[in-house]
């Protein structure tokens, strides 16, 4: 039995439960025409018929930066950055390389990554994100109810929602909220719980994912929304499911801390 043709090389890293798998773009060169990354991307990450992830973290050679990213989502969609992707990246460069301090190309604009400790496979970042734009609160119709959040960009658009407590039906609630043509180019929901004036407790649904167990930019987004509306003060953890990550704020620049674990490195045969 001979194994298939084109075999694509894959590291799997996870930041709080939010998975990627890292490949060099120059494992698919040849193999694959840049329309079909999406299809392979989806196939990748379907959790029963391919490795399974959150999305993909394509990664090429950069002139200026360590490495330059381009994320796409588990649906096949783009996406501009993810926090947790980046630092996931920066992981496999500090494992490969073993630089302490690098700099990461994404959608959004260079990002620099500081290595603050380091424990086997685990390693903590803190990330510059740059700026966040943070928008007058919005009053959005959902049928016959009305939801009010705060939009945020931070390179990628998401709306941040105050909630006193989860319901059970929050998915179907941030589902319907991004499919909302006030998003024209869709949005990410995080529904937010204060828990005091340095900690809040987050959900994530997101674009071309849905729920995701950590957000680094939701996280950034959820923290800043949370100080810009006098609820919270930096620096602020976000705690989710996934973990519990640190945003603080320096003047006009928004910092990410957290970690990121190495998985596991394997092939996926395309056949």
């Amino acid at each position: 039995m001979s194994l298939p043709s084109v075999v694509i090389p894959f590291v799997k890293a996870s930041a709080c439960g939010n998975d990627f798998l890292l490949i060099d773009s120059l494992s698919v060169e040849g193999a694959l025409a840049p329309a079909n990354m999406a299809a392979l991307t989806r196939r990748l990450c379907d959790r029963h018929q391919g490795v399974g992830a959150d999305g993909v973290e394509w990664m090429y050679s950069h002139a200026a930066a360590d490495v330059e990213i381009r994320l796409i989502n588990a649906d096949g969609s783009p996406a501009e950055i993810s926090g947790n992707g980046t630092r996931c990246v920066a992981a496999y460069i500090c494992a490969e390389r073993r630089k302490e301090k690098l700099t990461i190309q994404t959608g959004a604009g260079l990002k620099t990554c500081v290595l603050m400790g380091r424990s086997e496979s685990e390693y903590e970042f803190e990330v510059e994100m740059g700026e966040a734009a943070v928008g007058a609160e919005l009053a959005v119709k959902l049928g016959a109810s009305e939801v009010r959040g705060i939009p945020v960009s931070m390179g990628s658009p998401h709306c941040v929602v105050f909630v006193p407590k989860f319901s059970e039906n929050w998915r179907d609630e941030a589902a319907k909220l991004q499919r909302n043509s006030e998003f024209k180019w869709g949005v990410n929901v995080e529904l937010v719980v204060i828990d005091g004036k340095h900690d809040v407790e987050a959900r994530f649904f997101e674009r071309g994912v849905g729920e995701t167990q950590s957000s680094g930019t939701g996280s950034c987004a959820s923290a800043v929304a949370a100080m810009a509306m006098g609820k919270a003060e930096s620096p602020v953890r976000v705690h989710a499911p996934g973990g519990t990550q640190t945003v603080r704020q320096e003047k006009n620049l928004v910092f990410l801390r957290g970690t990121a674990r190495l998985v596991c490195r394997g092939e996926f045969f395309l056949s």
